[in-house]
């Protein structure tokens, strides 16, 4: 990164001779690469690169933020006026400000965030990858003859966070991830389905044969499908589907959402909100974690926190804003870009697996739904009610029978999280927000047969 930490430091200085009381700089550098194929002609390729800075500072309760990619000198200096400009005519807000010095990070875990392999890939290798996976996807079946693409892509990010509080730190990451989504026809009937494999490192990538097989057998199950009359069932939702679930619950437990009386978990501490199988952690220090970081957006300790604990909630998400407004400390969960303060978000948000494989779940449904895609997002989270369309395989007498669509499933957050009956052992621990194949003992399935 170019932009120093002194030069942060400068930018406060100036601040504070102005009138300013406290303030913060945050600047990311990055660069990504993104190539795509489709029946072996490249679609598309893009290498781009950029920078931003956001400054935000107070002036008593009073602030502001601002940001600018143009980290001239002469643009700085006119940034900073800018903002103590907005920020004494901005509204006071009794809870604004940085957390206290004392609580900010002193030490940073090691976290191996970046991969140095990368660079060497040219680009005709880069798209080469991709080209493998669209292959291996359209070889395994006749009835795959057309294909959306396939695509390869990586990046790679620099942070660099100061304030007037005293804290400094910097980090950096990269990322990388192949896909496909192949097509297959049969009887005047055409279906689609995906894979993909993202990992920090391009040597942690699923081969290209591997992405494109799965991708391949994901979209032929699709075929022949069915529509089913509406009913109540068990339903299982496989691993991947079963992270939005998760999702919700994060955002249900939002400082943010619990202050604004807009989430149906409010006043839960210390209360049962799931079975009691369910235990979920959100974990900033796992080593190659998609979520980990050294520090959080307001420069607050990274460590690992019990959110669920047999089903029981052990702690809301919460920034330093959110936690003032609620009487309790932050939980280290503050995120931020430059062009705006800072918000609540989660790090490596994480069901705890079971010890029950996908197989042994299907196993114990006589007859119900696996979904394997979910569409649109009617979710409700103040009330918690639930309704989506959906896609997947029904199951009968303990196995996937034939594939179904045009459904909706319906439910409420509260009910389904009680009742999550059997939780699976293939969490995929390296994403973000993960969760294992699970069960749900009855959701309502309206259908269109």
């Amino acid at each position: 990164m170019q932009f120093q930490i002194e030069q942060a430091k400068e930018l406060l200085k100036s601040a504070k001779a102005q009138g300013a009381t406290e303030g913060d700089v945050l600047v990311v550098e990055g660069d990504s690469f993104s190539t795509q194929v489709r029946l072996d002609d490249v679609e598309k390729i893009s290498s781009a690169r950029g920078k931003s800075l956001g400054l935000r500072l107070f002036f008593g309760k009073r602030s502001a933020v601002t940001s600018t990619s143009d980290l001239s000198p002469a643009s700085l200096e006119r940034l900073v006026t800018d903002t103590c400009t907005l920020a004494k005519i901005a509204e006071e807000d009794e809870f604004c400000g940085l957390p206290a010095a004392e609580t900010c990070a002193t030490t940073f875990p090691k976290l191996d965030l970046v991969d140095h392999e990368i660079g060497k890939l040219s680009i005709d290798e880069k798209i080469e990858l991709a080209r493998k996976t669209e292959r291996a996807a359209l070889s395994e079946d006749p009835r795959l003859n057309n294909s959306e693409g396939a695509d390869f892509s990586h990046s790679y990010n620099e942070i660099l966070y100061a304030a007037s509080n005293g804290f400094s730190g910097a980090n950096q990451g990269s990322g990388v991830s192949l896909s496909v989504s192949p097509i297959a026809s049969q009887d005047g009937q055409m279906q689609r389905d995906y894979w993909y494999s993202s990992k920090r490192k391009v040597q942690e990538l699923d081969s290209p044969q591997a992405v494109g097989q799965k991708a391949a057998q994901r979209t032929l199950r699709r075929l022949g499908a069915r529509k089913i009359k509406t009913q109540q069932a068990p339903v299982i939702f496989e691993a991947d589907i079963a992270s939005s679930i998760l999702g919700h619950l994060a955002s249900a437990l939002s400082g943010y959402s619990i202050y604004k009386n807009t989430s149906f978990l409010i006043d839960q501490i210390e209360k049962q909100i799931m079975s009691s199988n369910i235990t979920v952690y959100d974990d900033p220090t796992l080593p190659s974690g998609f979520g980990s970081r050294p520090f959080d957006g307001e420069g607050l300790p990274s460590y690992k926190k019990i959110i669920v604990e047999n089903g029981i909630l052990k702690s809301y998400l919460l920034d330093t804003y959110s936690g003032k407004k609620l009487g309790r400390p932050s939980t280290g969960n503050a995120v931020r870009g430059t062009g705006g303060g800072p918000s609540v978000g989660v790090s490596n948000f994480h069901l705890l697996p079971g010890e029950t494989t996908p197989d042994e779940i299907i196993a114990s449904v006589q007859s119900g739904l696996y979904i394997t895609e979910l569409i649109g997002f009617g979710v409700n989270l103040i009330t918690g009610d639930y309704s989506r369309g959906a896609a997947g395989i029904w199951i009968e007498n303990g196995e996937l029978a034939y594939p179904v669509e045009e459904l909706t499933i319906a439910g409420n957050l509260k009910d389904m999280f009680q009742q999550i009956e059997l939780l699976g052992n293939d969490a995929d621990l390296s994403k973000k927000v993960a969760a294992p194949t699970l069960k749900i003992t009855q959701m309502m399935i309206a259908g269109n047969g």
